[in-house]
């Protein structure tokens, strides 16, 4: 089997599994419990979250609030910020659709949305800064796109923005980017996800600088600081500080990998790479004349896994491709492949061979 597909979700490291065991054989025990039990699960939960705090930047303390993932995570810097008495956001038309349905909702609400396009601009982050105006109380701007790697520059939008509008809040979807850029990320709320760092499905969390008070979206028994009510899954919390530590991002390592497949795609006619500006871990591209749905099948009779764009699309057109100047022919075409550590060039080898077969044979 070659895995291509992990910007959908990354294969589960070594430690982060050993982490979730040990914690599930010895450390079981309710978090909140006042006993033995709950007082050394509740250290479990302490240390990983120092270790995910050391991986934003300092220069003002913050705290981590743990969820069940990216989308909850998002949904909670989305509907979490106070307006307070403004009705004004500014977000981008290639976000996930964890952030995109929220402000949809707001939007419904009454709230105005300014949806920025990077289609055709050359300084986008600029586009973004100049749409903040004193009636913006929210920029929710994703640091790398999923489907096309596409990078944005979150900490200059935050440092130019917070500069003429110190009130207005800045979230940043992390969860492609968090770890696998060469930066800290730097923005007043952080969404990120585990399993796409190699941890477990149903852990992620939401950095929040000190000075940013946001509004649960459920109520209980007052966990984390009354904002994510629910008793915390302590062994997926291990396993999300362990991956967090032992993460491999060698740039280098995915900086050759991505030029080493842009040039045996470059050599195929019919071919278009839709990527531009993008992380090295995401490559996404069109074959021309061919649905992406047939080769998806293709390569996974060859056991080769790769996507179509987001997982959570489930195969309908993908409106960051189109946001992105993809023509809704190529955006039909598209097909995503997306790097961990434990791919090579070799496999490499191997994907392009059984593309240029899956081209001669279904290429009308």
């Amino acid at each position: 089997m070659i895995y291509f597909d992990n910007a959908a979700s990354m294969k589960p490291c070594k430690a982060a599994l050993k982490a979730f065991n040990d914690c599930a054989e010895l450390n079981f025990a309710n978090p909140s419990a006042l006993h033995k039990g709950g007082i050394e699960a509740e250290k479990v939960i302490t240390t990983a979250k120092k270790t995910i705090l050391s991986k934003f930047l300092q220069t003002q303390s913050g705290d981590f609030i743990f969820t069940s993932g990216g989308t909850e995570s998002n949904n909670l810097a989305v509907f979490g910020v106070n307006p307070a008495k403004k009705r004004r956001i500014v977000t981008t038309a290639i976000e996930h659709p964890s952030v995109a349905a929220p402000l949809n909702e707001l939007e419904k609400r009454g709230f105005e949305v300014v949806w920025l396009s990077p289609v055709h601009n050359e300084d986008f982050e600029e586009q973004i800064i100049k749409a903040a105006d004193e009636n913006t109380f929210l920029v929710s701007v994703m640091s790398v796109n999923n489907e096309t790697g596409f990078i944005t520059d979150t900490a200059r939008i935050y440092k130019e923005i917070k500069r003429k509008f110190p009130d207005c809040v800045i979230h940043a979807d992390a969860a492609q980017g968090f770890l696998k850029l060469p930066d800290k990320i730097d923005a007043d709320i952080v969404s990120v996800s585990a399993h796409k760092i190699g941890g477990i499905k149903g852990a992620g969390g939401l950095y929040i600088k000190n000075n940013i008070h946001l509004k649960p979206l459920f109520y209980g028994g007052g966990q984390q600081k009354n904002l994510r009510s629910g008793t915390e899954p302590t062994e997926l919390i291990a396993a999300f500080g362990a991956a967090v530590e032992n993460f491999y991002n060698e740039p280098e390592y995915f900086t050759k990998l991505s030029a080493y497949l842009t040039q045996h795609l470059s050599q195929i006619k019919d071919v278009y790479i839709n990527s531009r500006n993008n992380l090295p871990h995401i490559m996404n591209f069109s074959v021309r004349g061919v649905k992406s749905e047939i080769l998806l099948h293709y390569f996974a009779e060859n056991k080769i896994y790769i996507s179509s764009g987001s997982a959570c699309a489930r195969g309908k057109k993908s409106k960051s491709l189109l946001a992105a100047g993809v023509s809704e022919k190529d955006a039909d075409s598209a097909l995503r492949l997306s790097f961990s550590s434990e791919n090579a060039t070799d496999e490499i080898d191997e994907f392009i061979k059984v593309l240029q077969t899956g081209i001669q044979r279904f290429k009308r």
